[in-house]
């Protein structure tokens, strides 16, 4: 399947494809449902959490590169972060979960 995903900033071919497999067929598609929708399309899909793929997303739909994302700004999109992920698991992350999550080393356990 073709799409434009890999047009819009900071998404390379394996995050175009799993957000084609989340329902996002394109960029169209996700700039209509924005980045932390589609983020979340993307867990209920089975991704495994990552902050950086959040705030990724969130960039590259405003036109800037990845590592623009700094200070008070990167804080407040961790918070959304934290809040879906929760949400998607139905509890939210807390204690040695969260501190795990931080530096990326939780188990690779499946959203469902």
């Amino acid at each position: 399947m073709t799409s434009d995903l890999t047009d819009v900033p900071n998404i390379g071919p394996a995050t175009a494809r799993a957000l084609i497999a989340a329902g996002v067929p394109d960029s169209a598609a996700l700039r209509g449902i924005g980045a932390h929708e589609a983020y979340r399309r993307l867990l209920m899909a089975g991704e495994r959490p990552h902050f950086i793929g959040y705030y990724v997303l969130h960039m590259g739909l405003q036109g800037r590169p990845w590592n623009d994302c700094k200070g008070s700004e990167k804080d407040a999109l961790r918070v959304r972060f934290d809040a879906l992920v929760g949400e998607v698991r139905g509890t939210p992350l807390s204690g040695i979960e969260a501190e795990l999550d931080k530096i990326g080393l939780r188990p690779t356990d499946r959203v469902t």
